[in-house]
């Protein structure tokens, strides 16, 4: 066993960190009574109709999930995505199964996302709620925010991009220029009308913009042929341009792109950074796709070591999730983490961006409050 002195490298599992909860916080009070799960539903309500490759929505259902163990609540979200065959109602079916009495303390964390992973395959947002509330409960036992637990500097956090849908070119217009605060966009294209979106946002802004086509384009002489023509508008970055199945078109277009190739909807886990590695530049880390922030640390470490960029993202969520995901912001290189600027009744407050940029709150655990 190494030495207990060895660096700490805040994008491994954090044995060390853990191991020194369990053994200093103190006797965990044996006659505690069981952790306990609450759930709700609730609808989070877009400030404008959202588009994209796959359709549009205005009303988008999560589920909240409380904690409660030793007078202490850790709270926790799932964003399900039909993408991934996941809905409130699967959400709330898995939850029901979830029975942590046997586990004295939030602390063994392993211990209880191993039983939560062999619960039943799938249901990665429902697992990243309980990995979220545990997360923040700890957070909050100890005082401290996560990010701090983690041993990061919670200033050194990126800007964030803001997401623009798929719409017409006036509406569009409209949206750029009610994201001024906001230096860098996310332009959701693949669909007929690419061009046309595209040529009214460079005509009112030189912003730097960043393009994300959802799997929208299905051939690679499509693909191609675009992203040499959005090379010309001096976009940064093109997101799955292309289907997750069609892993040999995305490598033969990497190959010839002319702009940086990111992972979304190819990269769920750990286990599929080495199946892509050969096709993209960089992969696109959710919450809600890798069953939450135990799993996206150690995709981070995979990623550097397959020297893949990296981007946090998300789905629709309020700011449970969005709060959870940028505790691990200072560790990566893009940040997409502006749903909760998107939505219209938050229940929560937490992190926020300000000037573009990600800024944690100095509250403990993920560090969020009730709005």
């Amino acid at each position: 066993m190494k030495d207990r002195g060895e660096q700490y490298n805040p994008t491994r599992p954090n044995r060390f960190a853990y191991e020194y909860s369990i053994q200093h916080i103190g006797n965990i009070e044996r006659s505690c009574k069981p952790m306990r799960l609450d759930i709700r539903r609730f609808s989070l309500q877009l400030k404008h109709e959202f588009t994209i490759a796959r359709g549009t929505r205005t009303l988008v259902p999560v589920v909240f999930l409380e904690l409660h163990h030793d007078g202490i609540v850790g709270i926790g979200e799932a964003s399900p995505s039909s993408r991934y065959g996941e809905t409130v109602e699967s959400v709330e079916a898995f939850l029901s199964k979830v029975n942590l009495e046997p586990f004295e303390s939030p602390f063994i964390i392993d211990a209880i996302l191993g039983y939560i992973r062999n619960i039943a395959p799938g249901n990665f947002a429902a697992k990243a709620a309980i990995d979220i509330a545990l997360h923040d409960w700890i957070g909050k036992k100890l005082g401290i925010p996560l990010y701090k637990f983690l041993g990061l500097e919670g200033k050194q956090t990126p800007y964030s991009s803001y997401t623009i849908g798929i719409d017409t070119p006036e509406k569009v217009m409209q949206k750029v220029k009610e994201a001024a605060e906001y230096p860098i966009l996310k332009i959701k294209l693949g669909l007929e009308n690419d061009r046309e979106i595209m040529n009214a946002i460079r005509s009112v802004t030189r912003k730097t913009l960043r393009v994300d086509v959802n799997e929208g384009w299905k051939t690679r002489e499509l693909a191609l042929e675009s992203i040499e023509w959005l090379s010309e508008l001096g976009v940064e970055f093109v997101e799955q341009p292309m289907p997750a199945s069609q892993i040999d078109d995305i490598a033969w277009l990497r190959e010839r792109s002319p702009l940086p190739l990111i992972a979304d909807e190819s990269v769920m886990r750990l286990e599929d950074i080495p199946v892509l590695a050969h096709a993209f530049d960089g992969i696109n880390i959710k919450l809600m796709k890798c069953t939450g922030i135990r799993e996206a640390l150690k995709m981070i470490s995979a990623a550097r070591a397959s020297r893949l960029k990296v981007m946090m993202g998300c789905m629709i969520e309020s700011s449970v999730g969005i709060s959870a995901a940028a505790q691990l912001s200072p560790l990566i290189d893009f940040a997409d983490l502006d749903s909760a600027e998107m939505i219209s009744n938050d229940p929560y407050e937490g992190a926020v961006i300000e000037k573009g940029r990600l800024k944690l709150p100095d509250r403990p655990g993920i560090g969020v409050k009730e709005g």
